[in-house]
């Protein structure tokens, strides 16, 4: 899970300077290849974490890699930067796995063995960006950009399964309450606001209108 987890984020960096050419975008827009994952993560972890605690750690984990796996299909298979921007902005899903699985082993393990167990996920996200830094570059340049893509999708597929096959059990712990959607909402706004702004300030100028009514 943590490999997979670092795969949709790390995967595109080494290809940062071919995304250009390849999508025919500025460098500034090929940026958001990351940015809209990291724009996704930061807004879906507390989301999803905050429905796996009201229904279900399990649950949520499965629509995580439902929509990681999705966005990976549209980002391979459809060729242009909008598809590719959507399918990345899906893929930032999969970030929400790590604090629904730590909370997964703290309701399931005894309380001496979760320690050693978040630090033994913490290392396989180290683990996981050392192998996918390498191995994105090595794949695309044997089997095309599509493939990097193609490959997470089938990574995404085979998780869905051992969830599915009861590989991971449900946590019988849930917190009852309502879901707070205009904080979410204004979460997500505020999000795509600083960093629509962070990555069009050096372009449009600081001091330019656009810039200043996102500040």
């Amino acid at each position: 899970m943590a490999l997979q987890q670092t795969m949709v984020v790390v995967v595109v960096v080494p290809l940062l300077l071919d995304f250009p050419g390849i999508l025919g975008v500025t460098p500034d827009d090929a940026s958001w290849l990351v940015t809209t994952t990291q724009l996704t993560s930061a807004v879906a972890t507390p989301t999803m974490s905050r429905l796996a605690d009201m229904f279900g750690t399990r649950l949520m984990m499965i629509l995580c890699m439902v929509a990681m796996t999705i966005g990976s299909v549209i980002a391979a298979s459809g060729g242009a930067f909008l598809t590719v921007i959507v399918g990345r902005s899906l893929q930032g899903f999969a970030e929400a796995l790590i604090p629904i699985g730590i909370s997964i082993m703290r309701d399931e393990l005894p309380k001496e063995r979760v320690g050693s167990a978040i630090a033994l996920m913490s290392a396989t996200l180290g683990v996981g960006s050392a192998l996918r830094l390498p191995m994105s570059g090595v794949i695309y340049e044997n089997l095309g950009w599509q493939a990097i893509f193609w490959i997470s999708g089938g990574a995404g597929i085979a998780l869905i399964v051992a969830v599915l096959s009861r590989l991971v059990s449900e946590s019988t712990v849930n917190t009852r309450g309502q879901f707070d959607y205009l904080g979410a909402a204004l979460l997500t706004v505020a999000l795509t606001a600083v960093l629509l702004e962070i990555s069009k300030g050096g372009s449009r100028g600081w001091g330019s209108e656009p810039v200043i009514v996102l500040s």
